[in-house]
């Protein structure tokens, strides 16, 4: 293989790269650490087809995220009271320790489980300030045929 060439670095050269290497290894250790979030807002989708649940801080970042589907139902149970119930208690599970613990609710969809879904929130002991709907509602509709001649 031949001989191995020994580069020498100089005092100064070797505190920069260990500075370097502390702040690299601070950044990693600070990223994993979760930090604690009073306050947030949970979207609940609630289809003819399927429950998501989406839980974001005021900023609109995601802390976690769950549907019927990724629970393990499959076709139309996925759309039944009881999934959208045990959505809820999942999401539930994963918040309990960084929080948010004070949720604004905005619900959207008319499927079967919106009640059943605020039911099993109620039920995991959060502090719900305001239930919103924001399901959209056709207003006027679209402009209609013009009559038929015959």
């Amino acid at each position: 293989m031949g001989k191995k060439k020994i580069a020498k670095q100089t005092g100064e050269k070797v505190a920069a790269e260990a500075q370097l290497v502390a702040e690299r290894h601070a950044a990693q250790v600070g990223k994993g650490a979760k930090k604690r979030i009073e306050r947030g807002r949970m979207y609940l989708r609630i289809s003819y087809n399927n429950t998501f649940v989406t839980v974001t801080d005021e900023a609109g970042n995601t802390i976690a995220w769950m549907s019927a589907g990724s629970l393990g139902y499959a076709g139309p149970k996925k759309a039944t009271p009881f999934a959208a119930s045990k959505v809820i208690e999942a999401v539930g599970e994963k918040l309990q320790r960084s929080g948010p613990f004070e949720l604004a609710v905005f619900v959207n969809g008319v499927g079967s489980g919106r009640d059943a879904a605020l039911r099993a929130l109620a039920a995991q002991g959060f502090d719900v300030t305001s239930i919103t709907d924001v399901t959209p509602l056709p207003h006027n509709g679209p402009r209609p045929k013009k009559p038929r001649r015959m």
